[in-house]
């Protein structure tokens, strides 16, 4: 399945950009929203649409959720009545002020009348605060049609099998396969990693620049639904080209692939690929652990290096498996801090996440022990795609004195999480919660560093000992010292130049993979 696109012209490429950050960098929740009010709306208590945000009344959202210009058709799920695009922005402003992180850093100069939109009016309702390294500090905020979102949330979406990797976006563009689905039409097709993309329908992929022709571009790379039919003509890693037509289909993803052990000088190390925290892996990485253990593994490379998050709850078993059990007997995994409000009403045991000892019934059955590899040690291929809940195993790792090793890139930076809220058809995403470790550190808003920077090497396939950061993390692990980096400037000639090395390779990660998920079953009491 794909939501990033490519651009054409430059005012073009900024759209396609602000779409992809909107579609894909999102992160997750409960599906807990606002709650719907039986209040009418009027003239006598409406908020006055040049009101500072920091006079918005608390009760604000209750009043005008569900107040919509243009309603939609009552459902279960739907109890939209008449309202005004005004009462849209009401609530998009008291929601924000209610729940929003940092609500205590949006500007307060800011006013619904200079917006056309409720929309446009959320997307700058947000801190203006930098990282350390000068990017945004909320790079998190967006919206989604509820429709379109709800249907990703079910896995209702067609697509051909592979993961994308978006290495140059613009002409000279480089589009690479990281990986396919086993049993998908790109596998059957025998699509391997490191294939290029070479064109789509017969458009060029690396140098066209019409409209028209990126709109082709972007239809084939994004199918709207089963059954359609687009040729891809590839590059394999051996030179070879050739033309192979994919037919649109609904895929089920394997989460956990390439489990392998692999025997070294100084003893054997599990390797295994983790792409998705969702239900399918709690069975999968159990069934992966219990491999390990049967094959006498004395270390583990955790290859997350495109995984976006998803279920915190998985994530917390995961990181149960690995460790020691004394090591995280009476710890939190991850505490969750909302604002000073506390709008969702946490209370101190439900703020915290345990780690998890027994398997919770995603994809097994519920309360039976979890086996442990008993590690005091974990080496993590990582790059920018690997996300929130990826990023809360290293961190609640490291909160209870695991030592984690990063190869690849510096991961994404979101200690964040948010419970979306429908309204209106428009399901908004911002900043609710943080998470923080045992020892209370969450402040990882540009992402951790790698103790060795090894960029991602598409020439060889993932478990491949030879692959440039697993053979880094083998190497790393017997001797203590890092291969050799390759520089920024070396890694975009090679980019430029199409090579099989590529410094930073971003996914088409939707919005329902690059998240940090909390249920309501994770904050029992």
């Amino acid at each position: 399945m794909t939501t990033w696109k490519l651009g054409a012209w430059p005012a073009a490429v900024v759209t396609a950009m602000a779409v992809c950050l909107a579609g894909c960098g999102g992160g997750g929740g409960s599906g807990a929203g606002s709650t719907t009010s039986g209040d009418t709306v009027g003239p006598g208590n409406a908020i006055p649409t040049d009101t500072p945000v920091d006079q918005v009344p608390s009760t604000g959202s209750a009043r005008y959720a569900g107040a919509c210009a243009t309603p939609r058709q009552a459902t279960t799920t739907s109890t939209d009545r008449q309202g005004t695009l005004d009462d849209e922005k009401n609530w998009v402003r008291a929601w924000i002020d209610e729940t929003y992180l940092l609500f205590d850093e949006v500007p307060t100069t800011l006013r619904a009348a200079n917006y056309a939109t409720p929309q446009a009016f959320f997307d700058v309702l947000k801190t203006p605060a930098t990282t350390a390294s000068g990017q945004p500090k909320d790079r998190f905020h967006f919206t989604y049609d509820t429709a379109r979102y709800q249907a990703i949330s079910q896995s209702i979406e067609s697509g051909y099998g592979i993961e994308f990797a978006f290495i140059a976006r613009t002409p000279p563009r480089n589009l690479r396969i990281a990986y396919t689905e086993p049993g998908s039409p790109a596998a059957a097709a025998g699509i391997a990693r490191g294939a290029t993309v070479l064109e789509i329908d017969g458009v060029d992929v690396v140098n066209s620049n019409t409209q028209a022709q990126v709109d082709t571009l972007n239809a084939g790379l994004v199918p709207t639904g089963d059954g359609q039919v687009h040729s891809f003509r590839l590059r394999a890693v051996g030179g070879s080209e050739s033309t192979v037509s994919l037919t649109s289909a609904s895929v089920s993803r394997t989460p956990v692939q390439n489990v392998r052990s692999i025997d070294t000088g100084s003893g054997r190390v599990g390797y295994l690929q983790f792409n998705d925290h969702v239900d399918k892996a709690e069975a999968q990485l159990i069934a992966a652990i219990n491999q390990f253990k049967a094959d006498g593994v004395s270390d583990l490379v955790l290859d997350m290096r495109y995984n976006g998050g998803g279920k915190l709850a998985i994530a917390s078993q995961l990181a149960y498996m690995i460790a020691p059990g004394a090591s995280t007997q009476n710890k939190t995994f991850e505490r969750i801090r909302s604002n000073s409000k506390n709008p969702f009403g946490f209370t101190a045991s439900q703020a915290n996440l345990p780690f998890y000892t027994r398997t919770r019934g995603y994809s097994t059955t519920s309360g039976q022990p979890l086996p442990q590899l008993g590690l005091s040690r974990l080496t993590v291929l990582a790059g920018p795609d690997t996300c929130s809940a990826s990023e809360s195993v290293v961190n609640s790792l490291r909160g209870v004195d695991i030592e984690v090793n990063l190869i690849g890139g510096t991961t994404c930076g979101k200690p964040y999480g948010f419970y979306p809220a429908d309204n209106c058809g428009t399901t908004y995403f911002t900043i609710q919660v943080q998470g923080v470790n045992d020892k209370g550190f969450g402040d990882y808003g540009d992402g951790f560093t790698p103790t060795c920077t090894v960029a991602d090497d598409f020439d060889h396939g993932l478990g491949d000992p030879a692959e440039a950061r697993l053979a880094a993390a083998l190497t790393y692990r017997s001797t203590g010292s890092c291969p050799v980096a390759v520089s920024a400037r070396s890694a975009r000639t090679a980019i430029a130049a199409t090579s099989s090395v590529a410094e930073s390779a971003y996914l088409d990660l939707p919005v329902t993979r690059s998240n940090r998920v909390l249920e309501a079953i994770d904050l029992a009491p």
